[in-house]
């Protein structure tokens, strides 16, 4: 079926419900779901739901904040503590599922308090195949998927919100910044902070789309896109990317040479192909802060 036919559908759908509230990131999915939903059930009946802890950088908040008022939506921001809690922090295979339960325990309620007995994310027909624990803790909470149910997959996606005008239908994918430490490494707000520094400054040298800062104790592995890998491989442009990555922090640093790919560590724990949900994560042997 075709995407604008899917879009369709998904529009029936929420008409359908009358009122949803949406965990919402301010990413390409779930960005394009509250606009589909806003313009099918209007802002006041759409609740975008957000939820704040050390795992996220700032950067993609102010971000996510903007791309809400340009499809006309305020959103309710919750803090969660999933960092704080050592299941979680331990950084186990199933992280995600502890992160996620936390995220719901927090959005369920808070849109039953208003009301709103259907609650959304924004898993796509694409992440089905994927390593997502974090989906169980929203099947757990009654959390439906309806990009996924009418099978809009992240491309569709992308086209579809160049269609509507909305700015994330280029964003690179953004997940939490524990992704970026191995399984088995525990998670600490001092490492998420080195990561979103490091992340941060090479935003602010100018490197362009997909990027991740594996972090490695005081190495730094960077994967980029081909283009730019090809475009920072000059002597020049290498260091100015390393002296960046040292002071924010590391004292080593490597520039993948196989480049991003989603769930990159993964490749180490042989888990879900190589990718998970949101996640990009898997286990290394890791010394150091």
């Amino acid at each position: 079926m075709a995407a604008p036919l899917k879009e369709a559908e998904l529009s029936g759908w929420l008409r359908e419900q009358r009122r949803i509230a949406i965990g919402y990131s301010g990413g390409v999915d779930s960005a394009y779901l509250a606009a589909v939903a806003v313009a099918a059930l209007g802002a006041e009946n759409v609740l975008a739901v957000t939820g704040r802890s050390a795992s996220y950088p700032e950067s993609q908040w102010i971000a996510a904040r903007e791309t809400a008022r340009a499809i006309g939506l305020d959103v309710l921001e919750l803090d969660t503590a999933e960092v704080d809690d050592p299941r979680y922090a331990a950084n186990p295979t199933n992280r995600c599922y502890f992160c996620k339960s936390e995220l719901w325990s927090h959005v369920v309620p808070a849109a039953r308090s208003r009301g709103i007995d259907v609650v959304a994310d924004g898993t796509n027909a694409d992440d089905l195949s994927d390593h997502r624990p974090g989906a169980r803790a929203a099947r757990e909470y009654g959390v439906v998927s309806p990009l996924a149910m009418f099978g809009l997959t992240k491309a569709e996606i992308r086209e579809r919100s160049r269609i509507l005008g909305l700015p994330t239908s280029e964003q690179p994918s953004s997940p939490c910044l524990s992704s970026r430490i191995p399984y088995g490494t525990p998670v600490t707000v001092g490492r998420l902070r080195r990561v979103e520094r490091a992340e941060a400054s090479l935003r602010d040298l100018g490197v362009a789309g997909d990027l991740r800062v594996r972090h490695f104790g005081e190495l730094a592995r960077v994967e980029l896109t081909a283009a730019e890998r090809e475009r920072w491989s000059n002597d020049e442009r290498r260091g100015l990317l390393e002296r960046a990555l040292i002071e924010a922090g590391y004292e080593r640093v490597e520039i993948d040479p196989r480049g991003f790919r989603s769930g990159a560590l993964n490749e180490l724990a042989s888990i879900g192909g190589g990718r998970t949900h949101n996640s990009d994560a898997a286990s290394a042997p890791v010394s150091g802060d």
